[in-house]
């Protein structure tokens, strides 16, 4: 079974780059679109979401499922989300603002999306940071899981700075809400109703 979810992660790690593989390939022959700095900054933002989205859901699957070991792709799909996430404000920074940090500064009070958007990129750093064993131990099982549930927060902020910044077709930004609010209400109903959300283990045949 080890080798078995060795070879899924790496599955999960190979396709989790394919989106920026494809970026790179469309970028190389002018496949971007009109605005490929705009677009490139949109995808990445996209993906952000999408990878925390999908580290979410990862308990709530496992839980259903009854595969304990999916567990095990949290953590590295979380480091995607932070990842396409560092892109994203890379992209802000170097296309929007050619790293003049005073002007970035002065847009996160101008523009409130971009402030959300900002507040959602750094509540991940701590999770990025604690991400490892070590930090595990160091804060020990409780602590860390207290501390990873910021991973909540920070999509609820990536969700409202993607509406904020569509401003008219808001129904990608409206679909991500949905599914966050479905993980949310799962957490809630696991904590107090566990009947309702966990997998009953099957009965022996006699």
């Amino acid at each position: 079974m080890k080798e078995e979810i060795g070879f899924i992660k790496f599955v999960v790690f190979v396709n989790a780059l394919v989106p920026l593989v494809l970026l790179g390939y469309d970028a190389y022959y002018h496949r971007l679109g009109a605005n490929p700095l705009e677009f490139f900054t949109w995808t990445t933002g996209t993906l952000t979401l999408v990878f925390l989205l999908i580290s979410l859901a990862v308990t709530p699957l496992r839980k259903m499922l009854g595969l304990p070991w999916m567990v095990k792709l949290r953590r590295m799909l979380g480091l995607y989300a932070f990842f396409y996430g560092f892109l994203h404000l890379l992209a802000f920074l170097w296309f929007d603002k050619s790293f003049n940090l005073s002007a970035a500064s002065a847009d996160v009070f101008k523009r409130p999306f971009i402030a959300v958007g900002m507040l959602g990129f750094f509540l991940m750093v701590p999770l990025a940071i604690t991400s490892t064993t070590g930090w595990v131990k160091r804060l020990g099982g409780k602590n860390w899981n207290r501390l990873h549930k910021l991973a909540y927060l920070s999509g609820i902020a990536g969700v409202i700075h993607y509406y904020l910044k569509v401003k008219t077709d808001t129904r990608i930004p409206l679909l991500f809400g949905a599914v966050l609010l479905g993980l949310l209400v799962y957490r809630i109903l696991n904590k107090y109703a566990p009947q309702w959300t966990q997998r009953q283990p099957a009965r022996a045949q006699r």
